[in-house]
């Protein structure tokens, strides 16, 4: 599913970026255990739904093989980290923080993301934007 979201301005605290927040897609609509990808203002976003509810949300951008293909990647867990391991060359990153669980120097983006009703939201932040 690649879907072209709305936005939604969220003023921060001072001196902290304000946040956009970006409606994806339903939450019924991610499939436990499946990636999404999702464009927000250039970029590709891969979300996670995991059994146990919970939302994840990184680049999509594979660092190793360079091509955008993670949300298309295999989930499980690493020494109780919830992960994903790339469909190209099996890297596996923490879905918490981005970080190549196999290669420490290397870390994705992560990106805010919520629950709101029954819709999921995910944050930019002026870091984001490529």
């Amino acid at each position: 599913m690649t879907t072209t979201p709305e936005a939604t301005i969220v003023r921060e605290r001072a001196g902290r970026p304000a946040a956009r927040w970006f409606d994806i897609c339903s939450y019924a609509g991610l499939t436990p255990e499946r990636g999404a990808c999702a464009m927000v203002e250039g970029t590709q976003v891969a979300i996670f739904r995991t059994f146990d509810g919970r939302l994840y949300a990184l680049s999509n951008l594979d660092p190793f093989s360079g091509a955008y293909v993670l949300s298309r990647g295999i989930l499980g867990t690493r020494d109780e980290a919830p992960t994903v391991a790339s469909p190209m060359y099996k890297q596996v990153f923490d879905l918490r923080t981005g970080a190549c669980l196999d290669d420490p120097r290397v870390a994705l983006p992560t990106f805010p993301v919520r629950r709101s009703g029954d819709r999921v939201e995910v944050a930019l932040t002026d870091e984001h934007r490529q």
